[in-house]
């Protein structure tokens, strides 16, 4: 049996307020390709197919494309909610959607119900957890009675595993595979690449965390959430999002995971798959006179561009400006090489004995980086504190 694992799609989602969606069907064409390559029997989506709960017609329209393009080449298909989702939303055509070979999983009363398939060493169980909020589940089954995330995947393993060992029968517990999207313990989420900054937060507190031991049991685990792929143990892995949708994912490629399930109790064999990158994200860091240099950073002119600016102050349209070269420059923080630095001196003292003209111009200088008031500048803001101080004396 092969699969293949992608996750958080988003579709619908803008770079920094540019659309993604012609970048995103490529990739999605790419998805389709890839079955038909490499024979791929399923095609598992862990979780945030869409970026809202609320998605706009077009990225309905998105979906079924890819999906029917997946399912020309030949390969079921098992998605699940994220937190991104609006499970109703997704899930609401699921039983019609299953007759053409596409399986949403997107209610909690489905999590023990999987998608069965068969190869030549017997049945292969697809199961979908949809993202579980903790009160949602106590409403659904009476004898949950948890309250964090690592409670509500620990019940819902629970009913898979109960499940997979009843269709196993006599043999044992048949192959199994489980999706779900959650924030597992062993990925780092202090790294840039981790995606995890550019990610919604689904608990309060840390309460989100959930074990890796709460994953036993399945020949293969494919996880969703984060949008670097990432191997936790050999058979439980992200895949990460199968395109960029920040700054923080600019290290590391972008794809999908290749499964193989073999013989009963045997590792799975996993071999990544990387997909096409329609745009690079890049940061520059320099003055707008080195950025804007002949010959400077000619593969950064049709990527995606994070600009930090280095000059001791903010040049005039500086953005209107590098995006005559960068037309794809979407953000820009100013980070001047050298600061103003006013020592250890407590404002107070630093302002003792100083007129209001003169302390004016210390700290505009401050906010400018240095730059004094010109003369022009001094005589407007002489005239504006005469004209404050005669408005006192009349009080």
């Amino acid at each position: 049996m092969r699969l293949l694992h992608t996750s958080d799609w988003h579709i619908g989602r803008t770079f920094h307020g540019h659309s993604t969606d012609e970048h995103l069907a490529t990739v999605l064409a790419a998805i389709a390709d890839a079955v038909r390559t490499h024979g791929i029997d399923a095609v598992v989506v862990a979780g945030d197919v869409f970026d809202s709960s609320t998605p706009k017609a077009d990225a309905f329209t998105m979906l079924n494309r890819a999906l029917a393009a997946i399912r020309e080449a030949g390969a079921q298909v098992l998605l699940t909610s994220g937190n991104h989702d609006g499970p109703a939303r997704l899930g609401h055509m699921a039983d019609f959607a299953a007759f053409g070979g596409v399986h949403l999983r997107t209610r909690l009363q489905d999590l023990a119900t999987p998608v069965t398939l068969a190869d030549a060493h017997g049945d292969v169980l697809l199961y979908g957890i949809p993202y579980i909020h903790p009160e949602f589940l106590r409403a659904a089954f009476a004898d949950f009675t948890g309250a964090t995330h690592q409670d509500a995947l620990a019940f819902a393993m629970g009913l898979i595993r109960d499940d997979a060992a009843e269709r196993g029968g006599a043999d044992g517990p048949a192959r199994f595979v489980v999706a779900s999207h959650c924030f597992a313990s062993g990925v780092s989420d202090t790294t840039e690449e981790s995606g995890r900054a550019e990610e919604r937060d689904i608990s309060r507190g840390g309460l989100n965390i959930v074990g890796t031991d709460t994953f036993d049991g399945p020949d293969y685990v494919a996880l969703g959430h984060i949008h670097s792929h990432a191997t936790l143990a050999p058979r439980i892995r992200y895949s990460g999002a199968p395109l960029r949708f920040s700054f923080g994912e600019i290290s590391g490629t972008k794809g999908a995971w290749i499964v193989d399930l073999g013989l009963p109790g045997t590792e799975p064999e996993v071999e990544w798959l990387d997909l096409p990158a329609p745009r690079a994200a890049v940061r520059l860091t320099g003055t707008l006179e080195e950025l804007l240099a002949p010959g400077a950073h000619p593969d950064a002119e049709d990527a995606w561009v994070d600009v930090v600016l280095t000059d001791d102050q903010l040049p005039r349209d500086a953005m209107r400006a590098l995006q005559t070269r960068y037309p794809h420059a979407v953000t820009l923080t100013h980070r001047p090489a050298t600061r103003h630095d006013h020592g250890e001196a407590t404002y107070a003292e630093r302002v003792e004995g100083r007129s209001d003209l003169e302390i004016v111009d210390e700290f505009l200088g401050y906010v400018r980086n240095g730059a004094a008031l010109s003369e022009d500048e001094k005589a407007l803001v002489a005239d504006a504190l005469g004209a404050l101080e005669a408005k006192e004396a009349t009080r």
